[in-house]
C-alpha cells in the first residue's frame, strides 16, 4: 500500500540529478557482487557472493523508496521481511531466495541508462531555459551581439535587449515545458518504485486477509461484549424492579380487603419501582442506539453528549452528506466514551470533540487538555474503542504524552 501526492518540480529535479549518481553507485557494488557470484556459483564458493549481492540489492531497495519518498512523495512500504530458511546454509539460501532482492537488482539495472540521460536532458534544458531568459539583460553588457543563423541565408541578430525578448519567451516556454516533464517523469518513476520495490501483489493481499481476518474477530468480540452488557444491565436493573413492582402489586392484593393503608404504600412502591424500571429501560435502548441520532444526525447527537458532560466540550461537526447508519453510530459511541474516560481520568479542564467527512471516510478527533498518558489495554475503554470501530474497518489512533494533551483520532470509512 502507497500514500500518493503530486510530485513537487524541485523536488523531482532534485531526485533526477541526484538518483543517477547512487544509481552508479549500487550497480558498481551489485552488478561485480553478482556476475562473479553467479559463475562460482557452481563450486559453491559464490553462493556466499550472490547472498551478499542481496543484501545489498535489499539495502539498494530501501534507499530508492526513501529518495522516492523525499523527492517524489511517493510513500511506498517495504516488502515483506526476509525468511530465513532451517538448517546450516539458511543464512545463504534465506538471502539468495529472496525475490523482493532479486527485483531491487533488476530495478537498478533497468533505470540505470535512463537515469544517465535524464540527467543529461534536464541540466541541458535547464542551462539552455537560463541562458534564454537572461539574453536579453546579457546584451545590456556583451561587447559584441550574437548572430543566430535561422538558415536560408536569414539571420537573426540579438544586439539589444528588446531583440532578445523572443529569446526570453523562448526560454520561458521551455521552462514551463520542463516542469510539466519532470512531474510526468515524477509519477513514472513513482509507480515504476512502487511496482518493483514495494511488496509483491501476493504479499499485499496475504496482508489485507490477514488484517480482515483480526477485524472480524475484534468486531466478533466487541458484539458478545456488548451483549453481555444488555444481558447484564437488564438482569441487575429493569428485571430487578420489574420483580420488586409484582411482588409489592402481590402483598397489596393479599391485604387489599383488610388493611387499605398498607395496600396504598405497596402500590406507591410498585409505582416507584416502576418508574425507575422505564428509565433504566430508557436508558439501555439509548445505551443500543440513540433516537436523537436516527433522528436529527451526529450534530444532534454530539451537541447532546457535550452537553452532559461535565467538562466544557466544543463541538464541531461537517459530515455532509450524511453517513450511513453503522458510521454515525460508532462516530457517536466513539466519542461517548471518550468523554466518559475524560470525565474520570484524565483531570482536564476543557475538551474539542471534531467530526469531518472526506471522500471516502468519516473522521473523528476528540482532544482533552488533561494529564495525559492514556494507552490502548487490554479490557480498557480504548481498547473497546478500538474493537467498535474494528467492526467496519476502522482505525483508531492514540497520542497522549505524559503531560497532555491526549488525541484520539478514529477513521471510520464509509464504504466497505
Amino acid at each position: 500500500m502507497t500514500a500518493r501526492v503530486r510530485p513537487v518540480a524541485g523536488r523531482a529535479a532534485g531526485y533526477f540529478l541526484l538518483a543517477p549518481v547512487t544509481g552508479v553507485v549500487w550497480c558498481l557494488l551489485l552488478v561485480p557482487l553478482t556476475l562473479l557470484g553467479l559463475a562460482t556459483a557452481p563450486v559453491l564458493i559464490g553462493l556466499p557472493l550472490l547472498a551478499l549481492a542481496m543484501v545489498v540489492a535489499r539495502a539498494s531497495g530501501g534507499s530508492e523508496r526513501g529518495l522516492a519518498r523525499v523527492a517524489l512523495g511517493v510513500d511506498v512500504h517495504p516488502p515483506a521481511p526476509r525468511v530465513r530458511p532451517s538448517g546450516r546454509f539458511g543464512w545463504v539460501w534465506g538471502p539468495v531466495r529472496d525475490a523482493a532482492a532479486w527485483r531491487a537488482l533488476l530495478y537498478q539495472l533497468l533505470v540505470l541508462v535512463p537515469r544517465v540521460v535524464q540527467f543529461v536532458v534536464l541540466l541541458a534544458a535547464s542551462v539552455a531555459a537560463v541562458v534564454l531568459v537572461a539574453l536579453p539583460l546579457a546584451t545590456l553588457w556583451l561587447p559584441f551581439a550574437i548572430a543566430v543563423d535561422l538558415g536560408g541565408g536569414r539571420e537573426w541578430l540579438i544586439d539589444s535587449w528588446y531583440s532578445g525578448l523572443p529569446a526570453a519567451l523562448l526560454g520561458g516556454l521551455l521552462w514551463l515545458v520542463l516542469l510539466h516533464g519532470l512531474r510526468t517523469a515524477a509519477r513514472w518513476q513513482g509507480w515504476l518504485v512502487r511496482v518493483m520495490l514495494g511488496p509483491s501483489r501476493t504479499a499485499e493481499l496475504t496482508a489485507e486477509a490477514q488484517r480482515l481476518h483480526a477485524s472480524r474477530a475484534r468486531g466478533v468480540e466487541a458484539a458478545e461484549a456488548e451483549r453481555r452488557r444488555i444481558e447484564r444491565d437488564l438482569h441487575d436493573g429493569a428485571q430487578q424492579r420489574l420483580v420488586s413492582v409484582a411482588m409489592s402489586l402481590g402483598r397489596a392484593k393479599s391485604k387489599l380487603g383488610s388493611d387499605p393503608e398498607a395496600v396504598r404504600a405497596l402500590i406507591d412502591e410498585a409505582h416507584a419501582d416502576a418508574k425507575l424500571a422505564i428509565s433504566e429501560l430508557r436508558d439501555l435502548a439509548r445505551g443500543i442506539y440513540p433516537s436523537v441520532l436516527g433522528d436529527r444526525g451526529l450534530d444532534a447527537a454530539l451537541s447532546s453528549l457535550a452537553a452532559r458532560c461535565p467538562v466544557p466540550v466544543e463541538v464541531s461537526v461537517k459530515v455532509e452528506p450524511r453517513p450511513p447508519t453503522a458510521v454515525e453510530s460508532t462516530a457517536y459511541f466513539t466519542v461517548a466514551e471518550a468523554l466518559t474516560n475524560i470525565t474520570k481520568h484524565s483531570g482536564a479542564t476543557r475538551a474539542r470533540v471534531a467530526v469531518s467527512r472526506t471522500e471516502s471516510s468519516v473522521v473523528v478527533e476528540v482532544v482533552d487538555n488533561g494529564r495525559g498518558g492514556a494507552s490502548v489495554r487490554q479490557g480498557g475503554g480504548l481498547a473497546g474503542l478500538a474493537d467498535r470501530a474494528a467492526t467496519i474497518d476502522g482505525v483508531v489512533t492514540v497520542v497522549s504524552p505524559v503531560g497532555g494533551p491526549t488525541s484520539i483520532r478514529t477513521e471510520l470509512p464509509c464504504a466497505w
